[in-house]
């Protein structure tokens, strides 16, 4: 029995279970004080001695937005290494660098928002560069290894609290705050769910944050899959976060609620327990819940629960028991072993796409041209913290093959801009000290300014050469001979003041737009042209008009470097803060034409030219076959220069591996919007062209056999072994990856789908034995005809090979399961999202707080195909439940129409339902074919005999 002294309460005892603890802390709160804690910024209760908490500390490769910390490749390039035990690692030495900044800075949060697991459906998403792959069972591994090293491995006590990002199917930044994706049953069970399932499933997961976007016409945060699927997963309590501004966003820009009152009701209702909204002013929200709570929309015991699970976390996270938190003052920071774990990190995530003729590795004698927008780069991302380090590819060759063996031209254009009154734009000169941005760390960076403290650009005679990028679509930056690129401050004045291009509007970025005999300088982030005005350059309503004076183009730098090299290096890619970040989607996979330019120039004058992309998505490329060289790798943090020349030289065999599908051009993408991975034929788990490199693509300097493949089934598991032997000349690592296909489905399946992997170190001439155990749940399906998981009967093929195309082995299983069966729709009908094939539609919310309906998209026409349906011995009439306005019409097995349904007049909204009937006579095993016109909803269809 524990007994309490009077200045120990219960909540405070280690000792006791923490359930316990809970509701003795909950009873001691006030409701005020229980209604504060719903913000981001929860405040301190210093009557119990609470400290105050913030959720959300970003750390998706390395503590983000608070200063200098240790930086990791980007997630995108932690998810090529294919390797879980180094993300495990990382993940470890990011926690202890948060425990660590925590430590001197007690705005660093504990609850990290991190990972992000939103599948990388399609290449153009501006946020690619934060997930991990286009294949769940890749993602769920990566994601799962990132989350244990962010927890700990203490039983007890967690070392940082991660929040999965961003629940549900989001992959759009184009209106992404009132978009609405599309998920069909399958897709949503097979496909977006399973990422996080798998993942929440480990025991490493605090918590979720809902996405901005709509799923089937409902808000991700008001969703009612956190209750029915997430927080079924998991025994622990799970904090739910909102993303920031979303809980605003169901009224003012999604309008799904007419009152702030109501919205925020309702997301509490479904799972929402921390609002981050308004910054750190938590007055509107706690005004909203609590006239939620006067207008009878929310219950105390509603509160209680929201809150609960935010306690919850901060018991695991040690807060109120300082004494026995193993983590408390074990942080980490800039250590040895980080900055060798990112560069080795940086080197796992280093891809070969392609290798003609052994161009690689270099020999340590070559004489290299290294040329590119990027050769000089180590770019940052929004998610990025600040560098302790710093090493770009032309650093690390340096450093590698002695700067006297390494030619390098940048292949910027370099011009002076002159006014219509024949002066030049010029950089007046400063001794201000240069300054880097987000050094300084900020809780919310969006809100940084630009500098102010330099004088603004003049003209004279003579002018500045300014260095000229365009990074596509005509979006250009401009640098001056100092290193400083043109920004735009809150006074409008232009100034050579940034180190690089960034922020939440990226004040750097300019178009030249042709205007009568010259050119306008249009400022991106202000939308306003350039002028020269007494008091300086600044931005106006109307703007100077430019002549552009060319000194010299980029081409001609290259060409000049690569005609005296042994081998071109062209570094090639993308600044992540432009075309193609969050708020931002790419348009084409197109390399920029700038860039091809530098391509093309160092290729004609050295054909020994290799192509290094160092990019957050994948490239289309034009003529990739004239390259004998290619590779890929994201921007890999703090030791990408010295990782990337390591390969090069081949102190290191690549063996990163594509995490997802590169297309050969933009004719192979689906629709942005489009969500259907199935009906769309997405990734490679449906993709029927050829793509320009395959999912799990990656070459290496050595060679490795595959043999004496075995395949058993046994107590619910399929095992599979082979043997793995390292037939080259060189230590490397091989990615063996295992794929299956159902060989005769019933209802389209992947052609091939990702089981298992593993990533494994060998000698020249060592063998190791692979075993893997793939349990067969792994091989159902999502059956809609049954409304659950499926195993199917019959044979699955076994894959195992180098990529999902580079298949070294195969035999064939034969699995005990389920037999195709038809519909019993007599019995339950046809839910209307439970379709087999669909040609025009949008699913939509049935109400607005469960359940789904379906509508032709923009009021039109469309078709919806359920398969294999028996009417047993017969029926005599459909009914179907319908709202708005329109026509239903049925037909079976393609014929003609047997049934119309008409609702002639709008019914009283969207969510008011009718049910209308008509006879029809059948009787066996038929295709149901339903056709709607105008702006009808479905929700379901019955019959009757």
């Amino acid at each position: 029995m524990t007994v309490h002294s009077p200045t120990t309460p219960p909540f405070r005892d280690p000792h006791l279970p923490v359930a316990k603890r809970l509701d003795d802390l909950l009873a001691r709160l006030t409701p005020d004080e229980k209604v504060s804690f719903l913000h981001q910024f929860a405040p301190a209760v210093e009557r119990l001695g609470i400290a105050a908490f913030r959720t959300g500390q970003e750390a998706l490769h390395g503590v983000a937005w608070m200063g200098p910390a240790t930086v990791f490749p980007q997630a995108v390039g932690l998810g090529a290494t294919w390797n879980p035990d180094l993300v495990r690692r990382v993940g470890e030495a990011v926690s202890r660098e948060v425990r660590a900044m925590r430590a001197h800075d007690e705005r660093i949060g504990l609850n990290v928002w991190s990972p992000t697991v939103n599948l990388l459906r399609h290449p153009l998403w501006g946020r690619n560069e934060e997930g991990y792959s286009e294949d769940p069972k890749l993602t769920s591994a990566i994601a799962t290894a990132y989350t244990h090293g962010l927890r700990g491995d203490h039983p007890t006590y967690w070392r940082t609290a991660p929040v999965l990002k961003h629940w549900l199917a989001h992959n759009n930044e184009t209106d992404r705050a009132t978009s609405s994706a599309s998920v069909r049953p399958r897709v949503l069970h097979e496909y977006d769910l399973r990422a996080f399932r798998e993942t929440v499933e480990a025991g490493a997961v605090a918590g979720a944050m809902p996405a901005y976007n709509l799923v089937n016409g409902r808000p991700n945060h008001v969703s009612p899959y956190l209750r029915a699927h997430l927080r079924a997963w998991t025994e622990e309590d799970l904090l739910v976060c909102s993303d920031a501004g979303a809980p605003s966003n169901l009224v003012d820009a999604e309008h799904y609620f007419d009152t702030h009152e109501e919205a925020t009701a309702a997301a509490l209702l479904a799972g929402v327990d921390s609002f981050t909204d308004h910054g750190t002013d938590a007055t509107q929200i706690t005004a909203r819940v609590k006239g939620a709570l006067e207008q009878g929309l929310l219950t105390e015991a509603d509160i209680d629960t929201a809150v609960r699970r935010q306690l919850s976390v901060r018991f695991r996270l040690g807060e109120f028991d300082p004494h026995y938190d193993p983590h408390r003052g074990t942080g980490e920071f800039d250590t040895p072993a980080h900055r060798a774990l990112a560069q080795e990190a940086a080197e796992q995530a280093v891809v070969l796409l392609k290798n003609d003729d052994a161009l690689l590795p270099l020999a340590p004698d070559t004489r290299i041209a290294v040329v590119g927008l990027l050769a000089d780069e180590c770019k940052l991302d929004w998610y990025s913290g600040s560098l302790l380090h710093r090493s770009t590819p032309l650093e690390g060759l340096y450093e590698r093959f002695g700067a006297e063996r390494v030619e390098f031209a940048e292949g910027v254009d370099r011009v002076r801009l002159r006014t219509t009154a024949g002066a030049f734009l010029h950089v007046p000169p400063t001794d201000a000290p240069d300054t880097v941005r987000g050094t300084e760390g900020a809780l919310d960076p969006a809100l940084l300014s630009g500098r102010t403290d330099l004088p603004p650009l003049t003209t004279d005679a003579t002018g500045t050469e300014f260095a000229l990028a365009d990074w596509g679509e005509g979006v250009l930056t401009l640098r001056a001979p100092d290193g400083r690129y043109l920004s735009v401050a809150e006074d409008g004045h232009v100034r050579a003041s940034a180190d690089q291009p960034g922020g939440w509007v990226v004040q750097e970025t300019f178009r030249l737009e042709p205007h009568q005999n010259g050119h306008l300088l249009r400022h991106l982030g202000t939308g306003r042209p350039v002028s020269v005005a007494a008091d300086g350059v600044k931005v106006a309503d109307a703007g100077e008009i430019f002549e552009v004076i060319t000194v010299e183009r980029g081409e001609e730098a290259v060409a000049r470097a690569a005609e005296q090299a042994d081998v071109v290096l062209v570094i090639a890619g993308n600044d992540p803060h432009i075309n193609g970040r969050e708020t931002e989607d790419r348009t084409t996979l197109d390399l920029p034409a700038h860039q091809q330019r530098l391509l093309f120039a160092a290729r004609a004058a050295n054909p020994r030219t290799a192509l290094v992309l160092t990019s957050a998505y994948p490239y289309a490329l034009e003529a990739p076959s004239r390259l004998p060289a290619v590779l890929w790798t994201a921007h890999g943090g703090q030791a990408a220069g010295t990782a990337l020349a390591r390969v090069l030289a081949g102190d290191v065999s690549p063996a990163g591996r594509l995490p997802q599908t590169w297309y050969e051009s933009d004719a192979d993408l689906p629709d942005l919007l489009d969500y259907d991975v199935i009906g769309g034929r997405q990734t490679y788990l449906y993709f029927e062209g050829t793509p320009l490199f395959p999912f799990g693509h990656g070459l290496s300097y050595a060679s490795f056999g595959y043999a004496d493949l075995s395949a058993r089934v046994q107590d619910g598991t399929v095992h599979v072994g082979c043997t793995l032997t390292n037939t080259g000349d060189r230590t490397a690592d091989e990615v063996a990856q295992l794929y299956t296909r159902a060989v005769d489905p019933s209802v389209t399946r992947p052609r091939r789908e990702l089981l298992a992997h593993r990533r494994v170190t060998l000698a020249p001439g060592e063998r190791t034995e692979l075993r893997f155990e793939v349990p067969l749940s792994a091989f159902e399906f999502w059956d809609v005809a049954q409304g659950g998981w499926r195993l199917e009967q019959g044979p699955y093929d076994l894959l195992l090979g180098a990529s999902s195309e580079d298949i070294r082995l195969r035999t064939t299983v034969t699995l005990d399961g389920q037999a195709p069966a038809p519909r019993s729709v007599v019995r339950r009908g046809l839910e209307a999202a439970d379709f087999d094939e669909q040609s025009g539609i949008a699913i939509v919310d049935r109400t607005k707080t469960a359940g789904d309906a379906v509508t032709p998209v923009d009021g039109g026409t469309a078709e919806l195909v359920y398969r294999a349906c028996d009417f047993g011995d017969g029926v005599i009439e459909v009914t179907a439940q319908l709202a708005g306005e329109g026509v239903l019409e049925l037909s079976l097995d393609g014929g003609p129409t047997l049934a119309a349904l008409t609702l002639p007049t709008p019914t009283a909204d969207a969510y008011t339902y009718t049910t209308l009937g008509a006879g029809i006579v059948t009787e066996g095993v038929h295709d149901v074919h339903l056709r709607l016109r105008g702006p009808l909803r479905l929700a379901h269809v019955g019959f009757t005999g």
